[in-house]
């Protein structure tokens, strides 16, 4: 296999590592394998499906901000719709190891800049909450209702502005 396959096309080499390892698993002895680009693929597939994993639970926080900022815009059911796509997502692709690795803290702030700049009619939402209302199980699996009640009951962040453009 030619030495530049990598570049070419990684889904061949893949595919090609695949074989070379499972011989190797058979107890054949095998020269060919890449192990310096084996090792980066296997990392590289871990930390893709970790953000995969956080990409989807940021936009469930950012739906979550939007029904939180806009209650009666009229788009609630279209984001509660989003929002249990986005979790079935999340729930398909999360893994036990995921747990210690997603901070929700660091996710929630980037949720909560990518809305601060948001307009709907014209007007800016409700200040989010200071700090993420929820935890990670119930923003994998809680129903909607749940999730914004928790929004609902905490106090808004001291530097987001309020619906009537005041701090």
């Amino acid at each position: 296999m030619p030495d530049d396959l990598y570049e070419r096309d990684v889904l061949a080499w893949s595919e090609h590592q695949a074989a070379l390892l499972r011989r190797v698993a058979r107890g054949e002895r095998v020269n060919d394998i890449d192990w310096e680009h084996v090792a980066a693929a296997i990392e590289d597939l871990g930390l893709s499906q970790l953000n995969a994993v956080q990409s989807v639970l940021q936009q469930i926080l950012v739906h979550l901000l939007k029904l939180h900022g806009w209650p009666e815009l009229g788009a609630d059911q279209h984001w509660r719709a989003e929002i249990v796509a986005f979790q079935s997502d999340a729930e398909r692709r999360f893994a036990p190891f995921m747990r210690q690795r997603i901070d929700l803290a660091r996710l929630y702030g980037r949720a909560v800049r990518q809305i601060e700049l948001t307009r709907y009619g014209g007007k800016p939402g409700l200040a989010p909450p200071a700090d993420c209302p929820v935890t990670l199980d119930p923003l994998l699996t809680a129903g909607c209702e749940d999730l914004e009640a928790a929004f609902s009951t905490q106090e808004p962040s001291g530097g987001a502005v309020s619906r009537t453009g005041l701090p």
